[in-house]
């Protein structure tokens, strides 16, 4: 059992019945980390449930002395309040698995409106809105790689590798994955970070209209610009229609149009 590993004793324990859960989860650790995923989904998935449902039937919004109150908001408390505890008390066995339910249901409220805080404007139901779905999605892949122990670039300490070999690896994979999130592939660079040589994906592809990548090197390249455009913004291939096709599922279509932006006002 690892150094610091949590007993049977202390630690909730919530799923005894599975054959090989208190080996493989419960004495390595790992429980916390489990239930903050299943708190992010099944909070991420009622609350999904619930603005859809209020959207279909016109419910009104929740609101504080006249002012809309986002989910977010409660959110943002939550993860403060639970960072706040672990920084202070950083308590064992149960109570770390409960700050990992309230850190998961609050982390689930907050990036299932990240979009909002993005774009500075209610952008929930508009086509912006699907950068909320990217970012949630992003945050569950990205617990579920922890989970499963791989290691970020794919080096352990175990390696027999040598050491010049290793670090040309990891300059490697750090140059594919900064260029994957620079052509606006958030998901696929966070995913490269943790398994070697997937940043190639990635890096070889188109660059998404509007990224940094694009701005930079599309400018002066119309036809590769006109190209991104109706990969991504006119579905022109069975990827970008599977991804938009998925996200509708996940979030619901947009059924407003982009909300315009207020112009901007000199100092």
């Amino acid at each position: 059992m690892p150094a610091g590993a949590p007993t049977t004793a202390a630690a909730l324990n919530v799923f005894r019945f599975l054959p090989g859960y208190e080996t493989n989860v419960v004495s390595t650790g790992k429980e916390p980390l489990l239930l903050l995923i299943l708190s992010f989904l099944i909070t991420f998935t009622l609350t999904r449930v619930y603005t859809r449902l209020a959207r279909s039937r016109r419910w009104g919004s929740g609101s504080v002395a006249g002012v809309h109150l986002h989910h977010m908001v409660v959110g943002i408390l939550i993860v403060l309040a639970s960072g706040l505890v672990a920084i202070a008390v950083w308590p064992d066995g149960i109570g770390r698995e409960l700050i990992a339910i309230c850190f998961g249901a609050g982390a689930a409220l907050t990036l299932d409106e990240f979009a909002l805080s993005l774009y500075l404007r209610d952008v929930y139901w508009t086509p912006e809105g699907r950068t909320s779905i990217d970012a949630t999605l992003t945050g569950v892949m990205l617990a579920g790689l922890l989970f499963v122990g791989v290691s970020p670039f794919g080096i352990h300490d175990d390696t027999v590798a040598p050491r010049l070999f290793g670090l040309v690896a990891i300059v490697v994979n750090v140059t594919l994955a900064a260029i994957t999130f620079l052509k606006g592939k958030l998901a696929l660079g966070i995913a490269s970070i943790f398994v070697p040589l997937l940043g190639l994906v990635g890096a070889g592809r188109l660059a998404t209209p509007g990224s940094p990548w694009s701005r930079w090197f599309y400018a002066s390249r119309p036809g590769r610009l006109a190209r991104a455009r109706h990969r991504y913004e006119g579905g022109g291939t069975r990827t970008a229609r599977f991804n938009r096709w998925f996200t509708d599922v996940i979030g619901g279509r947009p059924s407003e149009p982009s909300p315009i932006a207020p112009p901007a006002q000199d100092a």
